[in-house]
């Protein structure tokens, strides 16, 4: 039990981190109908600009600055798609590509930045909670709040007249065009915002664990797409704040499911192949389950022929 809850609490603050890129897909994807696939990258370039403006001694700056990194990049992305007639996947990718080379000038020409003596918001909120029962919550409580902000504010702005217009661009744009909304417009926006949340995630990723690679963000797509898919199996096309939880609650129990596979020493370098399995059952499970009954009648069939 000892060993139990420490593996637990570690994935739950990993998976309420991860599940702010899962809010952005859940932005993106399901809500303006856009696969960007810029996602790794931009997880990156949050990481770097964030860890870059903490060193510097800045640490609530480098928040803003990984979701205003974020913005930049998913303006590009948008510009790409709505100004340069280039295919939504293409431009994900393109970007993506680009960002590599872009995260790499911001840590200096460097593939790793050491954070280890830099102050963060989470050593910032460790020392506040020194003297106190929660001490050893620091990282979840951070995590935590930065999960609860976001989600209402992407609650909220979803009512609003901009975020319906987006979720309108999503669902019809030849409507959207004849109702003299600007499809161009909220396309920027909804990416803007989905990126910027990107970003955050991978700020407080990479101050949580006080390092950044050039490769933090590689597979974040994946993981996030597996949470989004886990959180729609179990909460449904609800209302949004419901699908807002569901998506949470998806990262958090993909987040678990790795746990479990670490539990069980499965190597590193399986832990993609676990990814890439949860996304296939997550996919084919309710293709499967409608197609139950008629399997089962199949088999009811050949029981009785074979008797």
């Amino acid at each position: 039990m000892s060993t139990v809850l420490p593996l637990f609490q570690t994935a739950l603050e990993l998976g309420l981190i991860s599940s702010l890129t899962v809010l952005a897909l859940f932005l993106s994807y399901s809500m303006l109908n856009v696969c960007d696939l810029s996602t790794d990258g931009c997880f990156t370039l949050g990481a770097a600009v964030g860890a870059v403006v903490a060193i510097s001694g800045h640490p609530y700056l480098s928040v803003i600055a990984a979701m205003g990194a974020g913005i930049i990049s998913g303006f590009v992305t948008a510009f790409l798609q709505t100004k340069m007639g280039v295919d939504s996947l293409l431009a994900g990718i393109i970007v993506n590509t680009g960002l590599y080379s872009i995260n790499i000038a911001i840590m200096g020409n460097s593939s790793i930045l050491n954070m280890n003596k830099t102050e963060t918001v989470f050593s910032i909120m460790q020392s506040k909670l020194a003297d106190s029962v929660f001490k050893s919550q620091y990282k979840l409580i951070v995590s935590f709040v930065a999960v609860l902000v976001v989600a209402v504010f992407l609650i909220l702005f979803l009512k609003t007249r901009l975020g319906l217009a987006i979720r309108a661009t999503g669902n019809n744009p030849d409507m959207v065009k004849n109702s003299s909304i600007n499809p161009v417009f909220t396309t920027m926006v909804g990416l803007c915002v989905a990126n910027a949340f990107t970003g955050l995630s991978g700020c407080l990723l990479a101050q949580s664990q006080k390092s950044v690679n050039i490769d933090i963000g590689s597979g974040m797509v994946t993981i996030a797409l597996a949470s989004l898919l886990i959180g729609r199996t179990f909460i449904g096309n609800r209302r949004i704040p419901l699908r807002v939880l569901g998506v949470i609650l998806g990262s958090v129990i993909f987040r678990l499911v790795y746990t479990v596979a670490l539990r069980f020493n499965m190597p590193a370098s399986m832990l993609k192949l676990v990814s890439s399995l949860i996304v296939i059952i997550t996919i084919s499970a309710p293709y499967l389950k409608s197609k139950w009954p008629m399997f089962k009648r199949r088999l009811g069939l050949k029981n009785g022929r074979e008797v």
